[in-house]
């Protein structure tokens, strides 16, 4: 079997997953870490869609473009797929990404502009993965395609305030979780300090709580919540002040679990883009608005009207604007867009909708969008993919889109962030 087969193979390109990939005999091979021109000695290691995984056994050359890993658990840790790409294959990769997306929908003659970059240590939201061994706690990030968690020690994304984190948090779990326990920390750095959300299958018991209690108390934590395997919601565990962020100059109660970008710095950069497109609209939808990040941006010029699915978010928005004086300016709905989507006849209010959905897009209303006159689309995505088929629906419906600026927010990852903007012709 091709599985039990050493293969010498020479890299030929880059593939979306960051994995360098090689053919050869009429098979396609995928390998972590490695980079074209690259020829290798390979073990197979499991299949692909399209062909295998494997892992080198031996560099025998290596091509160029290759640079020093900026973590000392890279290529073991999951979270990074990219850190041995030097700066120009990087972004390189990063746009092609963007550039083979739009192609796969037949809109490769749209412009793609250079990649906007993020600097490392500014990432303000993580998800470690804990487990209990014996006395001790193993903490970190999943191993790449795996359960396994990689314990780490460092991690050149985070702000400093969240990896001074990592092992305190360990620590924690070696008491808090019992043996072979498994649980989830996701932190978030905030205006007020950072959030901290423990994810685990059953709700905690007293010690444990008095245990967390202690934590957000020796590290100075604003609050600590708990998730357990079949909550609607989160429940408070401590709350030792308001967990807020600030959006266009106005505070914001951030909501246990709350969608945050991942940085302050792209943030502004997607604030500083959906602001300046729509400049001259005076009523503006913003959907799967979140917690208000673009809402407030935009009311600095316009009146906005925020729909998000959450009720936690959208109250959070609501009680915002009320303090800050914009309740007049600043409308929320709680719906869910992608069964209720804003038809036409109700998006006929708006100047301009500017829209910024999960992963999965917003294929439903991207439809209404078409089938409407709003003269103005803005749409931000973190899925090249997705974003693709929602712009080939809105060109079909007589958009056009000028560029795609990508943008780095998920440094040395798979994944990239992107901002278009649509008008409607005449």
């Amino acid at each position: 079997m091709a599985e039990q087969r050493l293969v010498e193979l020479t890299i030929e390109s880059l593939g979306a997953a960051g994995d360098g990939v090689a053919n050869h005999q009429g098979l396609r091979y995928y390998i972590a870490d490695s980079l074209p021109g690259d020829r290798l000695r390979v073990r197979v290691t499991g299949k692909r869609s399209d062909g295998f995984a494997a892992r080198t056994v031996e560099r025998l050359s290596q091509g160029p473009n290759r640079t020093a890993p900026a973590c000392r658990h890279f290529n073991d840790c999951g979270g990074c797929a990219a850190q041995h790409l030097d700066d120009e294959i990087y972004q390189t990769w990063k746009r092609q990404r963007v550039i083979e997306a739009l192609a796969r929908r037949g809109l490769d003659d749209v412009t793609v502009a250079a990649l906007t970059r993020t600097p490392p240590g500014a990432r303000r939201r993580a998800t470690f993965h804990g487990l209990r061994r014996g006395h001790d706690a193993v903490i970190g990030f999943q191993a790449r395609a795996s359960h396994r968690i990689v314990d780490i020690v460092e991690c050149p994304l985070l702000e400093p305030a969240l990896a001074a984190l990592i092992a305190p948090l360990g620590e924690m779990f070696a008491g808090l979780l019992e043996p072979n326990g498994r649980a989830e920390a996701r932190v978030t750095l905030t205006g007020t300090g950072v959030d901290l959300l423990i994810a685990a299958p059953a709700p905690p018991n007293l010690d444990q709580r008095q245990r967390l209690i202690d934590f957000a108390d020796h590290h100075d934590l604003p609050r600590i919540s708990w998730s357990a395997k079949g909550d609607d919601e989160p429940e408070l565990i401590v709350l030792r002040r308001a967990v807020q962020v600030t959006f266009g100059g106005v505070s914001v109660d951030l909501p246990p679990g709350g969608f945050l970008q991942p940085s302050a710095v792209g943030e502004a950069v997607l604030a500083a883009t959906v602001t300046a497109a729509t400049s001259e609209a005076g009523h503006i939808a913003d959907l799967y608005a979140g917690c208000g990040a673009l809402s407030f941006a935009l009311a600095g010029h316009a009146r906005v009207h925020a729909v998000e699915g959450a009720r936690a978010m959208t109250t959070a928005i609501e009680r915002a604007a009320a303090r800050a004086g914009l309740a007049g300016r600043i409308t929320c709905e709680t719906r869910d867009l992608d069964r209720r989507p804003l038809l036409a006849k109700e998006l006929s209010r708006f100047d301009a909708v500017v829209f910024d959905p999960p992963r999965a897009g917003a294929k439903h209303q991207a439809e209404a969008l078409a089938a409407s006159r709003v003269p103005l689309v803005v749409a931000l995505s973190c899925n090249p993919a997705s974003f693709a088929r929602d712009a080939r629906i809105l060109i079909d419906g007589g958009y056009a889109m000028a560029e795609v600026q990508p943008i780095d927010q998920f440094l040395w990852s798979a994944h990239v962030e992107l901002t278009a903007v649509f008008k409607r012709g005449h």
